[in-house]
């Protein structure tokens, strides 16, 4: 497997379960501007959406969407319950998670990457996120993880937005169960491991 990624982008969370999962993998680092690869392929001829992450399978296969390709990975190694089972009621409160990172904190952190965004528009997102974020913090009292005990690919990937909440200007410490989640997965030694592998690429 490939996945072609952008070092702190949201490429991050599949990289995460990749390193979680013990699957072999290799990595590719796009420049989204160019869309040109670090090998100088034009990335839209793998992937015509022209973004990460994009996970090339073994088959020649190409998975798009950062919560299709976590999914993917996890159900390579149950095991490892990085998801719960396909069709039991816990996968679809996995699915429901992976969608409100998405859509609710994912996605209004776009206008603090776009220069062209208006300052009304990112106070507008901020303030969303900060509302996301705290009910977040009141779904983690007493549980480490987003599911409870096991670590899962949802949890990879609110690691990865919350990340981002520095150059936001949101600061974690006023949710202190969030702030304790991810001092918890920065810990893990996969976590680690995409995060040294990012720094480098």
């Amino acid at each position: 497997m490939k996945l072609y990624l952008k070092p702190g982008a949201c490429s991050l969370s599949p990289h995460i379960a990749l390193e979680e999962s013990g699957l072999p993998y290799e990595t590719e680092v796009v420049d989204l501007k160019t869309k040109i690869t670090a090998s100088g392929a034009d990335f839209t001829k793998t992937n015509p959406k022209g973004y990460v992450p994009a996970l090339l399978l073994d088959s020649g296969e190409l998975l798009t969407e950062g919560p299709a390709i976590v999914q993917y990975i996890a159900d390579q190694v149950p095991a490892k319950k990085l998801a719960p089972a396909n069709g039991t009621i816990e996968r679809y409160r996995l699915q429901s998670w992976l969608n409100f990172i998405g859509t609710e904190i994912h996605k209004s952190c776009t206008p603090f990457f776009n220069p062209a965004s208006g300052e009304d528009w990112k106070k507008i997102a901020a303030a969303n996120i900060e509302r996301r974020l705290g009910y977040v913090n009141e779904q983690l009292e007493g549980r480490p993880y987003l599911m409870g005990e096991d670590f899962s690919v949802a949890d990879g990937y609110l690691f990865t937005v919350l990340g981002w909440m520095p150059f936001i200007k949101i600061d974690l410490a006023k949710w202190s169960n969030l702030a304790a989640f991810v001092d918890r997965v920065a810990a893990r030694p996969a976590v680690r491991a995409a995060l040294k592998a990012e720094k480098g690429a």
